[in-house]
């Protein structure tokens, strides 16, 4: 497994393990706590481990937290899905960056997304499953959330969005996200 700077993104990574294949289909290492040691991720502080399940065209966010915000390693484990990640960390020298991955079941990558940056993805799959190993357990308080189509964002979501969650379709702009923030 290696793990690659995301250069776009200060402090993320993109972690691409080895699948071993063959006739069967494949095994893989999914996370291996001393790679994330090796670029300052320390495994201890994941706190609890979550999934979701979408179709074809559902799109999931622009979300964060507020506060100390939240650190979160993101897998698709099953399908494929256009993955999007925006820092918004104003002392950040990335600040305002965005990067787009697409990640899939077939592969296993990971992406870690540093607390401060919002992160969204679009299923492009019937199905897809994406699992999330985050660094705080959840607080409903701590959301936000910005419209998956801001302007300012431009993100060129590849399918049209199929759906899209009451939260997400209220959703205020970015530069309503960056007004707490300083």
């Amino acid at each position: 497994m290696k793990a690659i700077p995301v250069p776009s993104i200060a402090g993320a990574y993109l972690f691409q393990p080895t699948p071993h294949r063959d006739d069967r289909g494949f095994f893989s290492r999914t996370f291996d706590a001393d790679v994330a040691r090796s670029v300052g991720i320390e495994p201890e502080t994941f706190v609890q481990d979550s999934v979701s399940r979408s179709y074809r065209g559902v799109l999931r966010g622009m979300h964060l937290r507020s506060g100390d915000g939240e650190a979160k390693l993101v897998r698709c484990s099953f399908g494929e899905v256009f993955d999007v990640v925006v820092d918004l960390r104003p002392e950040s020298p990335t600040f305002r960056n965005r990067e787009f991955f697409r990640l899939s079941g077939d592969t296993q990558e990971s992406v870690y997304i540093p607390a401060g940056c919002a992160h969204g993805f679009q299923a492009l799959s019937d199905i897809a499953d994406v699992s999330y190993r985050i660094d705080r357990v959840h607080n409903p308080d701590e959301d936000v959330a910005i419209a998956y189509n801001d302007p300012e964002l431009a993100i060129p979501w590849p399918l049209p969005a199929a759906l899209v969650s009451e939260r997400d379709s209220a959703a205020g702009s970015l530069a309503e996200a960056l007004k707490p923030l300083g």
